[in-house]
């Protein structure tokens, strides 16, 4: 029963990337036996392409420099609702879009479609749950996107958002001044939800805003800790052992 409500989720929720299946929907099994994602789970389209650049001469430029992608290979992962594996896709994250792309399989000429913005599903890169969430900036900006858990502890939860920005090409005023080359440019964010509080902030991979977070119960152990380890806070895996610290 489980599978076949999840199944009628999905197919209204899935939106294709491309026009090959547009306003079609298949009439297939949504789980095939190899533990795939069948037809039927990823043939509903509505042409609901990515708000910023989704036109491919953009992201295709041999011009610009950098890319959208974190990777503009696709790669296998396991897709979840909620915390049940309901199949193995391929995807490759679009990070200026906050768009997760997707392929039933990497077979050239496959269909790429969008998986659905819905907050219970979620695919397990590396074995790291990437979700899509709200969240809100260091500038106070609320946004919806893709944050990826590090560390699920009992007191914070920290997550990661790759973020890519993109910047128009700048023509040389003269001949002593180069022009500028259209690029994107890629960040990486830090994001803390603590328990028992109902929004992801950013923080800023700095001491002082770690100590924010911390109980004065808890002050100085936490300034031991960050003074006697060589930490650098724009490092991933030094957060993440902040943050398994502060989960302790």
């Amino acid at each position: 029963m489980f599978k076949q409500i999840f199944t009628l989720i999905l197919v209204l929720c899935i939106t294709t990337l491309t026009a090959q299946t547009t306003g079609q929907v298949a009439t297939y099994n949504s789980f095939s036996a190899d533990g795939g994602v069948t037809d039927a789970l990823l043939n509903y389209a509505d042409g609901d392409l990515a708000e910023k650049y989704s036109d491919n001469s953009v992201v295709n430029d041999p011009y610009i420099q950098g890319s959208p992608y974190t990777s503009n290979s696709f790669s296998p992962t396991a897709l979840y609702y909620k915390d049940e594996q309901v199949g193995n896709v391929f995807y490759r994250y679009n990070a200026l879009n906050e768009e997760v792309e997707i392929m039933k399989t990497n077979n050239e000429g496959e269909t790429i479609r969008s998986l659905a913005k819905d907050k219970e599903l979620n695919i397990r890169p590396n074995g790291k749950k990437m979700s899509f969430k709200t969240f809100i900036t260091s500038k106070k900006r609320t946004i919806n996107g893709y944050l990826t858990e590090l560390v699920k502890g009992d007191e914070y939860d920290l997550y990661k958002r790759i973020n890519v920005s993109f910047r128009e090409a700048k023509a040389s005023a003269n001949t002593f001044v180069k022009a500028v080359p259209a690029r994107f440019t890629k960040f990486t964010e830090f994001y803390v939800q603590k328990n028992g509080v109902n929004r992801i902030d950013q923080i800023l991979p700095k001491k002082g805003e770690i100590l924010k977070l911390v109980s004065d119960s808890n002050m100085d152990a936490t300034k031991r800790f960050l003074k006697e380890n060589d930490l650098n806070l724009k490092n991933e895996a030094d957060m993440i052992k902040v943050f398994e610290f502060l989960n302790q």
